[in-house]
Formats: structure tokens, C-alpha cells, sequence
């Protein structure tokens, strides 16, 4: 009963926000504002701070990378548990997707996860940086809401997976 109720309310929000921002230049903006939180753009930062060389940095890097390989694989295994249809299979007819999902299952989102894996490792390195991120990592949830792939509930599983991700690292190499 609660589950149906969370599952009706989580669709009512995503229609909202897809009818009522998901159109025009807001639509175009999600869409690069997604891409800034693929895979290969946290690989180029880990090299870039690896090339730095310093002692900060290095951890800095550890971090993330420990955080990540605790992201991908729990992001995997939930995915695949919990089997959750995209907007446009579970809404279907009603709307489409304005980009093509790399995976069949939307929760959680795994851009969200990662972008709060990078906002989570600056917060704790650089805290003056954390509003700024932190607004970078609320666009990508929201960008992927607004394209047509995830509900809002996915984007706050996205959230906790990232931010959970990091305290687990952090705590494992402290």
C-alpha cells in the first residue's frame, strides 16, 4: 500500500517536471548538463589531480576512486533488484524519453550517484566549493528527470548511493 502510494506520488513528480520544465532551451541545457556527469569526465579528473603530484591531491584521488568502486558495482546490484521500468515503458504512451538510456532500469540513477560521489570527495577536500557543486549535483539529478529517464525517486537513491559511497570510503581509509 505504501509502496503503490510513494510509486504514484514519485510519477505525479515526474509529470510535473517533465511537462512543465522538460521542453525547449531547459530541455537543450539538461541535456549537456547530464553529459558533464559521464563516466570519462571523472576519469580525466583523476588523472589531472594525479598529475598534480601533491600529497593532497593523491588522496584526493584514492578517495574517489575507492568511492567509485563501491558506487558502480552497489549501483549494478541495485538496478538489477529492484528492476524499476524507466519513465517511458512505465508511463508509456504518455511520454518519451528525449534521450536514450544507456541501461534498460532506472533506479537509481547512476549520473546522480556519480555526481554525488565527486560533489561528496570535494566537500570534504575543499567545503567552500560544496554550494556550488552541490547546486552542479542537484542540475544533474534534475537534467536527467527532465530528459525523460528517471523519476525524482531515483534521483534521491542516485543521491544517498554517491554520498553513502564516499562516507564508506572515507571510513575505510581513515
Amino acid at each position: 500500500m505504501y509502496r503503490q502510494r510513494w510509486i504514484e506520488l514519485d510519477q505525479r513528480c515526474f509529470a510535473r517536471l517533465f511537462l512543465g520544465l522538460g521542453q525547449g532551451r531547459l530541455r537543450r541545457l539538461s541535456y549537456w548538463v547530464s553529459k558533464s556527469a559521464d563516466g570519462p569526465a571523472y576519469a580525466l579528473l583523476a588523472l589531472w589531480l594525479y598529475w598534480q603530484g601533491d600529497a593532497v591531491a593523491l588522496q584526493l584521488v584514492s578517495l574517489l576512486a575507492l568511492a567509485f568502486a563501491i558506487e558502480l558495482p552497489t549501483y549494478l546490484l541495485l538496478k538489477n533488484l529492484f528492476r524499476r521500468q524507466r519513465p517511458a515503458v512505465a508511463l508509456a504512451g504518455q511520454i518519451r524519453a528525449h534521450i536514450e538510456p544507456s541501461d534498460r532500469f532506472s533506479l537509481p540513477s547512476g549520473h546522480t550517484a556519480g555526481a554525488f560521489v565527486l560533489v561528496s570527495v570535494i566537500a570534504l577536500y575543499a567545503p567552500i566549493w560544496l554550494p556550488l557543486l552541490l547546486i552542479w549535483g542537484l542540475a544533474v539529478g534534475l537534467s536527467r528527470v527532465l530528459l525523460g529517464v528517471h523519476f525524482p525517486g531515483d534521483i534521491l537513491a542516485g543521491m544517498l548511493l554517491g554520498t553513502g559511497s564516499v562516507l564508506l570510503a572515507a571510513f575505510t581509509l581513515s
